[in-house]
């Protein structure tokens, strides 16, 4: 009769189970000499017998120690087998995995051992096992005993040099469903296992990982944030080697998916998540040109906020940031793919994304984030032309910002929309689109006290500039006149828009033209700006005096005494006594010693600053106007004036509905006061 555990002999199949383990080596030996004759005489009908006793009566034992004896043989039958046993692998292998998860961790130790063994004889063979027995390993990794974790690592150093002179046969795409899932592990170990057999695979010649790096991106990156230095490292390393790859071949990566990714991970709270990914944009951007353009708004997310960096652990991040930003304005700017890029931009989306980051905390975003608009404005005025709308009130309101750089930004902007409108009839231009903007601006100086008082000269200037200033300053006159019921606001625009046009440098071309009355243009000009001057009497005057209206002048000051002469009017007359002492008034001064049309300007000019110097209180403001009469010659006033000989008469200008218009506005402002005193009296302000 044949033995039950046949064809183990009885002893030996007693001794594979006994608790002793070098009994239990004693029979391996016997199995692996019983085995090699077996295959010697390929008698594989015992051998597989053999193997299904291990893998049924001894490797699902309850005893702990016949599972190891079932190890043990199985090893030993491996090492019988030498390299036939690619034959009987599966045999082989299904048992010892099973073995792998034991609770028992000296079964699971000796798993690991016979495993081993077998994988050393089996080679490639084993390769149709490779998902199995990775899977197995990452659990081993993280195992509780010592013992077996290094027994895992052996096993798998073993598997990876198996795997790597395997690659031909190796089934990359049906691995990579089983690294995505592993990539995730949070265990320490488990992450170093699995970027191991990623930098391992990615090293590999006749392997492109490259073709799948956007199943397991992510997975990196999530990584990253380990806080063990040595997965950091590696996990880093392996990034930048597959960084490498795609700068030496970037026909393999999918960019689409891949950006999304980096654009995910550039916003990440970590520094060196961020750090890294905003460095593969600033890669993307420059490898694939105008075909990450689709993606503007995603990168505009990620690497806008960066801008504001300023410690010195996050100077790197900013600094790839504004390299990425620079590039995509080139990009977007390139005259010979302009039909091509502004198909592949969705101004919409990036329209989205710069007017959130218009309200940012760091002034760095904000001026980035204005000359982008800028710059789309420039070089795609008819696609932005839908956006101008919703963009007035958010750049508005980037004119009260504490920065003086965003403000000019913002007007440089808001004058580009200006200008990208509609541009082919020059007079329905000005009517519409400088009104509806200067209006707009008027009523933020209304709602906005401090903008008025610090920025508004800093934005008129500015748009002086950026705009043509005769329309800036004929529409202002125009709405003031027109529009602003407030006569006390109106009063202080005007003042506003006054001392400008007398001091700023950028007004050089409109004083010029208002100094010369006589040309119809100029005319039409200063009857425009008197319109609304009219709400302030000294600033009246300024633009008389600066227009060479000096015979009006001479009346407009006599219309004083009707005047309420306030501490403010005072004020205004002291800084216009101020501003004939300074060089844009030097004409003014050489006037009064001019002989030029019968001396008629010099009389009526001197006539008028006397007026003026008798408004005066005794100030410093009257000694120096009266130090300056005194040095008028005498030399006229013997003989009655011409009128006609004046510049004012040659304007053709009809000075006198401009003084009845001037005293209907100072009746209205009296009155406007009286109604307004009587009110606080009624209802005194609370302190």
């Amino acid at each position: 009769m044949e033995p039950p555990y046949a064809p183990l002999s009885e002893s030996c199949a007693k001794a594979l189970g006994d608790k002793v383990y070098e009994k239990r080596k004693l029979a391996s030996q016997e199995i692996e000499k019983m085995v090699t004759e077996f295959n010697n005489k390929n008698n594989s009908a015992q051998i597989r017998k053999l193997i299904e006793v291990l893998a049924t009566d001894y490797a699902t034992s309850r005893d702990a120690n016949r599972r190891k004896g079932a190890l043990i043989g199985l090893a030993a039958t491996g090492l019988g087998l030498g390299k036939d046993s690619d034959k009987y692998v599966n045999g082989l292998v299904t048992p010892i995995l099973t073995c792998l998860s034991d609770p028992e961790k000296g079964v699971r130790y000796f798993a690991c051992e016979s495993l081993y063994n077998v994988v050393k004889v089996a080679r490639s063979a084993i390769i149709p096992f490779f998902p199995e027995l990775f899977a197995a390993i990452s659990r081993l990794v993280t195992d509780s005993d010592q013992l077996v974790k290094d027994g895992s690592e052996l096993l798998d150093r073993l598997l990876k040099d198996i795997v790597t002179e395997s690659s031909q046969t190796f089934n990359l795409e049906a691995f990579i469903p089983l690294l995505r899932e592993h990539i995730y592990v949070k265990d320490a170990f488990a992450r170093q296992y699995v970027i191991s057999w990623i930098s391992i695979l990615n090293a590999v010649p006749d392997i492109n990982m490259v073709n799948y790096l956007t199943e397991i991106l992510d997975g990196l990156f999530v990584m990253l944030e380990d806080n063990t230095l040595e997965i950091q490292r590696m996990c880093e390393t392996t990034i930048s080697q597959f960084l490498k790859s795609i700068r030496n071949d970037s026909s393999s990566v999918r960019m689409e998916d891949t950006i999304n990714t980096l654009i995910t991970h550039a916003q990440s709270p970590n520094e060196l998540i961020k750090s890294i990914a905003i460095t593969w944009i600033r890669e993307f951007v420059q490898i694939f040109g105008t075909n990450v353009l689709p993606y503007a708004s995603g990168i505009f997310t990620a690497i806008l906020p960066c801008l504001e960096y300023n410690v010195e652990s996050k100077r790197s991040i900013k600094e790839c940031a504004v390299s990425v930003n620079n590039s995509m304005m080139l990009l977007v700017s390139t005259k010979e793919l302009k039909t091509q890029t502004v198909a592949k931009i969705d101004l919409r989306s990036i329209m989205d994304v710069l007017s959130q980051y218009l309200t940012h905390n760091s002034m760095h975003t904000k001026i980035a984030v204005l000359k982008w608009i800028h710059h789309l404005f420039t070089n795609f005025p008819n696609e932005m032309s839908v956006h101008a709308t919703n963009l007035n009130n958010n750049l508005m309101s980037t004119l009260a910002d504490n920065s003086d750089e965003v403000v000019l930004q913002s007007l440089s902007v808001l004058a580009e929309i200006v200008n990208s409108q509609d541009t082919r009839e020059l007079n329905d231009f000005k009517k519409t689109h400088y009104r509806k903007f200067l209006l707009s601006l008027l009523n933020l100086f209304s709602e906005e006290k401090l903008i008025l008082e610090n920025r508004a000269s800093l934005i008129i200037r500015k748009l002086c500039v950026l705009l043509n200033a005769e329309y800036i300053y004929r529409t202002f006159a125009e709405i003031i006149a027109e529009e602003v019921p407030n006569l006390k606001f109106a009063s202080t625009v005007v003042r506003l828009l006054n001392i400008i046009l007398l001091t700023s440098t950028e007004l050089f071309e409109l004083r010029t033209s208002l100094r010369n009355i006589s040309n119809e243009k100029s005319a039409d000009l200063f009857k425009c700006l008197y319109q609304s001057w009219a709400h302030c009497p000294v600033s009246t005057l300024s633009l008389c005096l600066l227009a060479q209206s000096y015979q009006h002048v001479s009346h407009l000051v006599t219309l004083f005494a009707d005047v309420e002469i306030t501490m403010e009017l005072l004020t205004e007359l002291d800084k216009l006594v101020q501003l004939i002492e300074s060089p844009i008034f030097a004409p003014l001064r050489l006037t009064l010693v001019s002989k030029a049309n019968n001396c008629a300007d010099a009389q009526y000019l001197a006539h008028a600053l006397f007026g003026i110097l008798m408004l005066l209180p005794q100030t410093e403001a009257f000694d120096t106007l009266r130090n300056r009469l005194q040095c008028v010659p005498n030399y006229w006033g013997h003989e009655p004036i011409d009128e006609r000989n004046s510049l004012e008469y040659k304007s053709g200008i009809d000075f006198d509905a401009l003084e009845q218009h001037f005293i209907k506005l100072q009746k209205a402002h009296r009155e406007q006061r009286i109604v307004h005193r009587k009110r606080s009296v009624i209802t005194p302000e609370s302190n």
